[in-house]
């Protein structure tokens, strides 16, 4: 991502594998990251083989590459970034209607 950009908070779909790593693991892999300063895993799914998270982390100008980084390095895979605020201020997110 853009080092220009002051992100504040990013939603993670993350996946660890029965064997590990723990969440706590995780934790404080994210923990370590320039930026960060809480960070929240929900556990959404569990299978034979994995464990599907939801990963909450917020902050000041975190680098979403080292976030990232600091993840996979734990053995856990990020699906996807579902969630990305940036700026000043955080925004709650509004529902649209159709």
């Amino acid at each position: 991502m853009d080092g220009q950009l002051n992100v504040r908070r990013v939603l993670l779909d993350v996946d660890l594998s029965m064997r590990g790593p723990t969440l706590t693991a995780v934790a404080a892999a994210i923990q370590s990251s320039p930026g960060v300063a809480a960070c929240s895993i929900t556990v959404t799914e569990i299978d034979t083989e994995t464990i599907g998270t939801d990963v909450t982390i917020e902050g000041e100008n975190m680098d979403y590459e080292s976030i990232v980084e600091a993840i996979e390095k734990t053995g856990a895979v990020v699906h996807s970034l579902d969630h990305l605020a940036t700026g000043d201020r955080l925004i709650e997110s509004v529902l649209r209607r159709r």
